[in-house]
């Protein structure tokens, strides 16, 4: 009975036409108070691709946009992370449910096979600065303090070696891939208005400054390249770049070349090497480059070709469902150990089937624009991340495979619910590497994360959604928005109260859990009893069906959101009830039948509302003798 009642209702590499600038973009926000920090990178590497070292040159200007006056600054160093003893390799070795990938790997590790970033030298405007390193953080007492508004020029030397592959970066990974380039350059770290976040790296993801980034990358000129930014000498470096293709550049072996990558507008840069990397590029919407470097393997070349015409549809898809793609380029690359995304581009296991290459591309890009135009912190916010990331790409891939679900976050649902009921939740607003289970951080952030958005429909409508998710696109991109920001954007669009919806569901780990308590009849009326059995409050779609088999449905209104939704079936006849306070633990409402007439009543029988218990949400009438029974 159930089921038939949920049925019932139920440039990469462009020499020229970069994208638009955006550094001034805070200039056209209607957010007098806000402001953010700014980095202009020039670095300068050289790899020898024999022992995985690197010497590196870092030129970084940093503007203080903040009213404070800032007396220290501090770099990320994140390859310190993959050394025996640190607190990546601590923490994977004593967590409950550590990460396969890195397990006591890193314990393991021997000299020469670590990862490490050496500061030689830092000065501050020309002058020596004193600087620490502490883990994976790199401590800077300034000279000259940085008065609001002013800048500081900052020069280091710095050698690194890449660790073997084992947590996004590295060497040599499982697939063959040389070089995943990963957090591999001394990072300054964001400053805001909750102060610095010089968060050690222990294995979650990143935050970082707002900037552009002008890089030169020296390398075996066997190698191919891919990753942020556009490169500024393709002719010069041939591997498919070169504005004319029949004019391949020879090179000989064992000479170096130099890469010249220019990344506007981003906070981030990665890049990926290998001598086996095949390059297809096509045309995306809008005249955006996509570029596809994957290895010369028999047994992946057919599905990494038709993965391409799917990335044009993934762009165009999300392009509609939230606002345009605002670079030039985007690279799908075979590295890392999993699937992480970067700036214009995301590193990716490629030895999989079809449909999971597709699926993990598509949630990648999909971080194109939920982290890297609208750059969450994801130390702190990680499921606005990862969750909305899921929420985007799991309609995407239903529209885009044919998928055809009538309800695509099925599994979003099942994750949080089993979540929920397991007694070891934490709220989502626990800092990412402060989870105690491995497991607990993937429900919350990425199912608990998709929930958020695909029940907000249940609350607000899903037109408000899908208008709502292209205004905070829109009026956040190129900032770091928190979830206030969102929740507010929400109130904007939909004209209801939501800050109960963020702070219950987000900060706490109240759960929604409403029963259908007691039926009965009086004056040839039917008296519906309702219980709130959770903390977390809803509004409720109660919907009948009776023996003529007609349906109706009641909606109550929740008292703090102060508005009411639009009937989600226009063709149902709905009756909108008294609205329901959260103290009430009870509420009795009138339907104008006898009970007899009445063959079933379920709360919410779409199941969009992430009701822990399900099962006291139905009502059935006992048959009659006629209709046969036990």
């Amino acid at each position: 009975m159930k089921k038939s009642l949920v049925l019932i209702f139920t440039l990469f590499f462009i020499t020229n036409g970069f994208s638009q600038p955006y550094h001034n973009y805070l200039d056209q926000l209607n957010r007098p108070n806000y402001w953010q920090q700014h980095v202009d990178y020039k670095m300068e590497i050289d790899m020898d691709v024999d022992n995985y070292q690197y010497k590196g040159k870092q030129e970084l200007v940093y503007t203080n946009n903040s009213s404070d006056t800032l007396k220290r600054v501090f770099y990320h160093l994140h390859f310190n992370a993959f050394q025996p003893g640190s607190e990546m390799d601590v923490r994977s070795r004593t967590i409950a449910d550590p990460d396969s990938r890195v397990g006591d790997r890193i314990s393991k590790l021997s000299p020469d096979e670590i990862g490490y970033i050496k500061v030689n030298s830092l000065r501050q405007n020309g002058a020596p600065v004193q600087n620490k390193t502490v883990g994976t953080i790199l401590e800077v007492d300034l000279n000259t303090p940085i008065l609001p508004g002013e800048k500081a020029t900052f020069t280091m030397d710095f050698d690194a070696q890449v660790p073997v592959q084992i947590r996004r970066s590295g060497r040599n990974s499982s697939e063959g891939v040389a070089l995943s380039m990963t957090q591999w350059y001394p990072k300054l770290a964001e400053y805001d208005f909750e102060g610095w976040h010089a968060d050690p790296y222990i294995g979650r993801e990143f935050h970082g400054v707002w900037g552009n980034f002008d890089v030169k990358i020296t390398i075996d000129n066997q190698y191919t390249l891919g990753g942020t930014g556009y490169l500024q000498n393709p002719n010069d470096i041939g591997h498919g770049y070169q504005d004319d293709p029949t004019k391949e550049v020879k090179h000989r072996k064992g000479r170096k070349l130099t890469w010249h990558f220019i990344a506007p507008d981003v906070h981030d840069f990665t890049w990926a090497a290998d001598d086996e990397y095949l390059h297809d590029r096509i045309e995306g919407p809008n005249g955006i480059s996509l570029h596809f470097l994957y290895k010369n393997n028999p047994d992946i070349l057919e599905n990494w070709k038709n993965l391409q015409p799917k990335t044009v549809a993934m762009f165009e898809y999300f392009n509609k469902q939230l606002g345009d793609y605002p670079y030039k380029q985007y690279s799908v690359i075979q590295g890392g150990d999993g699937g992480m995304e970067y700036g214009m581009s995301t590193l990716i296991t490629g030895e999989r089937n079809f449909n999971s290459l597709v699926g993990v591309t598509a949630h990648e890009v999909a971080h194109s624009w939920f982290q890297f135009v609208l750059a969450f912190n994801e130390s702190k916010h990680e499921w606005m991340d990862e969750g909305f990331t899921v929420y985007i790409s799991t309609l995407a891939m239903n529209e885009i495979m044919n998928e055809n679900k009538q309800f695509p976050h099925d599994r979003s649902y099942s994750s949080y619910l089993s979540l929920a009921q397991s007694g070891d939740e934490q709220p989502q607003s626990t800092h990412a590497d402060r989870f105690h289970k491995n497991w607990i951080y993937n429900a919350s952030s990425y199912s608990k994360g998709a929930v958020f958005l695909a029940q907000l429909e249940y609350v607000i409508g899903k037109e408000n959604v899908a208008k709502t998710l292209k205004r905070f696109y829109e009026e956040f991109k190129f900032t770091h928005p928190t979830p206030n920001d969102f929740i507010r954007t929400a109130e904007k669009v939909s004209g209801f109260q939501l800050g109960w919806y963020l702070l219950d569901w987000s900060q706490t780990t109240n759960t929604i859990d409403y029963a259908i308590e007691n039926v009965e009849e009086k004056d040839g009326k039917t008296l519906v009893t309702l219980t709130r059995k959770g903390l977390m409050p809803m509004p409720i779609d109660i919907y009948v069906v009776y023996k003529d088999n007609t349906n109706e449905s009641f909606y109550i209104p929740l008292r703090m959101m102060r508005g009411i939704k639009d009937n989600p079936f226009p063709n149902l006849k709905r009756t909108v009830l008294e609205d329901w306070p959260w103290a009430f633990p009870t509420y009795t409402f009138e339907i104008d039948a006898p009970k007899e007439n009445i063959v079933a009543m379920i709360i919410d029988a779409t199941r969009h509302m992430a009701d822990v218990n399900y099962d006291d949400n139905l009502y059935e009438s006992a048959p009659s003798p006629s209709e046969g029974g036990e």
